[in-house]
């Protein structure tokens, strides 16, 4: 069943210091890292699309546009949101929101491609 414009995904973290721009080397400060946050997203576009591919299709990111908004501590939870915007042919494009207990946190938009599993692993370098 292919996707649905509307359609939504969430998923759920607990930040802790494995999630952070210092441990994850983008940043020295110990809150939430920017590159955590998205693939936070990247999580929830792929939640939103379980059950709407074939049995050889996934989908993989190719673009990402992302406003980082507020930092976040360790020890607080976030909630990764995409909600399918549109879809051109093979390329779905999600807006994506992660949010904290005090609000928006990280917004944006960011776009997967349906792809053949096997041929897309045939191309990898």
């Amino acid at each position: 069943m292919p996707p649905n414009i509307g359609q939504s995904g969430e998923v759920e973290l607990n930040v802790e210091e494995a999630d952070t721009a210092l441990a994850l080397r983008s940043g020295d400060v110990a809150v939430l890292g920017t590159p955590r946050i998205v693939a936070l997203a990247e999580e929830a576009a792929c939640a939103a699309l379980a059950g709407h591919l074939g049995p050889n299709e996934t989908t993989v990111g190719t673009r990402i546009e992302l406003a980082h908004l507020a930092p976040v501590l360790i020890g607080r939870r976030v909630k990764a949101t995409a909600t399918l915007e549109r879809a051109e042919g093979r390329r779905l494009v999600f807006n994506v929101a992660v949010s904290d207990h005090a609000g928006l946190v990280a917004a944006g938009k960011l776009t997967r491609v349906v792809v053949d599993r096997s041929q897309f692993m045939d191309k990898a370098r």
